[in-house]
């Protein structure tokens, strides 16, 4: 676990508009580090394209980035808890707590 973190503590994910136009880099924690502006096209489009560009970079960059944190932990999560369900934040702790057979007391119960 700890070779896992330390091989995503530096690690980064550049993705690049297909276009050329624009191009984002992300860390492990999915904070956007570099947008980059590889040709002055971006002054002639409108508001609203440019927006979506940027827009699709960043979030590839991100998917891609959680699927690699997810690919480096999943040997150590646990088989009732998915990789992919804490990486969303969709984990509910209680209900973990549940599929491992340990009660909790839950005040929504």
């Amino acid at each position: 676990m700890v070779d896992a973190s330390a091989s995503l503590e530096a690690a980064t994910e550049e993705v690049v508009a297909k276009n050329r136009l624009v191009g984002a880099k992300v860390d492990a924690t999915g904070e956007l580090v570099e947008l980059k502006f590889h040709t002055q096209a971006y002054r002639d489009m409108a508001p609203t394209e440019l927006a979506a560009a940027i827009t699709e970079v960043v979030n590839k960059a991100r998917s891609q980035m959680a699927e690699r944190v997810t690919e480096a932990y999943s040997p150590f999560m646990p088989d009732v808890a998915g990789a992919q369900e804490i990486m969303n934040g969709d984990l509910d702790p209680l209900k973990l707590l549940d599929r491992l057979g340990i009660p909790s007391d839950d005040p929504r119960q």
